[in-house]
């Protein structure tokens, strides 16, 4: 096989209590990319629509996550790459780590897949530090993985897949503006107390609890941010007004979705996570700010091959 086409999910990362360590993959929005084999050594980027993103090899993060991949293989070639971004940058829904896991993992499966998919993420990581600065999983991991992931440790990197509920939906909107992963960390702070621990601790426990035991009420109990979200809300219009209307309507849960400025709600059954879709149009119709909206089931088997 030289060529190979691809869906590359969007992906919810920190999910309220699980900033920098948990993740899911969504199923019903992505980017497809087309990858293939060349002669010659290094990565080109040949084609790039959708957004306004750069196509030079190292600056963009398919082309450095690929470079990664290919300095730790034995193969003498080097790939050429088309990219469809259909995930805005900057919505908070992982459009980075769609381009950078979807490009080695393609790359992977043309070589053979001599690579784990736990060191796709460490070279898929190596994107996301040229776009946010740090090179975090929480996006890349459940791209790769699929379902819910739990980045344990990334010195050195533990990833452990977590099951999804079958009934489990999200919902996700984004209003149309645009906040950079990298702007948005500046403005945490880097210190909290005993209290503040504990309490996002036990969280990320019950979590993790409720999605190996389909407890839904455990899961909406646990998603709750007591460090992040109060400071990064700020920058999302409206964030408060969003959060509380979906819970209104039935959602498990509701948190800021990334870095924002997507605001992601959990719920059992796609009715009610359509119910949630229509409470969260209706505040940002209210207040004229234009959105997208998407209701997805979680995607258990992250990128796939497209036909």
């Amino acid at each position: 096989m030289n060529e190979i086409k691809i869906f590359c999910p969007a992906t919810i990362a920190n999910v309220s209590c699980g900033f920098d360590v948990l993740g899911v993959a969504l199923d019903a929005v992505g980017d497809e990319m087309t990858v293939r084999k060349t002669p010659e050594k290094g990565i080109r980027i040949t084609k790039l629509e959708g957004q306004d993103l750069p196509t030079a090899t190292l600056k963009n993060v398919a082309g450095v996550a690929g470079l990664a991949l290919l300095e730790k293989s034995d193969y003498d070639g080097g790939f050429e790459m088309e990219i469809y971004k259909k995930i805005k940058a900057g919505s908070g829904i992982g459009s980075s780590a769609a381009s950078s896991a979807g490009a080695v993992w393609a790359m992977n499966e043309l070589l053979g897949k001599p690579f784990t998919t736990q060191e796709l993420v460490k070279f898929a990581m190596e994107g996301e530090r040229l776009a946010s600065g740090v090179a975090h999983a929480d996006n890349v991991a459940p791209a790769l993985f699929g379902g819910f992931t739990l980045v344990r440790s990334c010195a050195p990197l533990d990833i452990i897949p977590i099951p999804s509920p079958r009934e489990l939906y999200a919902t996700i909107i984004h209003p149309q503006i645009e906040v950079k992963t990298s702007d948005s960390r500046k403005i945490l702070k880097t210190n909290i107390t005993l209290k503040e621990g504990i309490q996002q601790w036990g969280n990320v426990g019950g979590l993790v609890a409720g999605l190996f035991t389909d407890d839904y009420e455990l899961i909406g109990r646990s998603l709750v941010d007591h460090i992040v979200e109060p400071i990064r809300s700020i920058l999302i219009p409206a964030f408060d007004k969003v959060k509380s209307k979906a819970v209104a309507s039935g959602a498990l849960g509701c948190g800021i979705s990334g870095s924002g400025p997507s605001i992601f709600a959990f719920s059992k059954g796609e009715e009610i996570a359509e119910k949630v879709a229509q409470a969260m149009r209706e505040v940002y119709q209210n207040i004229g700010i234009d959105y997208e909206i998407h209701v997805s089931k979680i995607n258990p088997l992250g990128i796939k091959i497209l036909e």
